[in-house]
């Protein structure tokens, strides 16, 4: 099969990217044997927790995130310009253990993968 690389570029809860990636993300590791997510722009706030989505009326799906490796989904990497542009910073990036890349080693990463989803 071939190795599959998940973009995640959007912000949580403003719409369902996010959550209908990790739901592609999930289903797609029982065909796949390398998967790889990469977060980038505004989706680096996919991986803060402790978000209350609720008050928008939002369900909270960023914890499921964190069942990723039970699925044998190993491979996780952030941008580490979009952490800086957004004011944050790896140790704030508690959901998943990523890897924080730069935009270059990134492009590097994901050139490597057969197949980019992104949401």
């Amino acid at each position: 099969m071939n190795r599959v690389a998940f973009v995640f570029s959007q912000a949580p809860h403003g719409n369902s990217a996010g959550r209908e990636g990790l739901d592609a993300v999930m289903a797609l590791s029982a065909l796949s044997e390398e998967l790889a997510l990469f977060f980038v722009s505004d989706g680096v706030f996919q991986l803060l927790s402790g978000q209350d989505p609720e008050q928008i009326l939002s369900r909270n799906y960023i914890s499921t995130f964190g069942v990723l490796p039970l699925y044998d989904i190993e491979h996780f990497y952030v941008c580490a310009e979009s952490l800086a542009e957004r004011g944050l910073s790896a140790e704030m990036t508690d959901v998943l253990p990523v890897e924080v890349m730069t935009p270059a080693a990134l492009r590097d990463a994901l050139g490597k993968y057969d197949r980019i989803i992104t949401f």
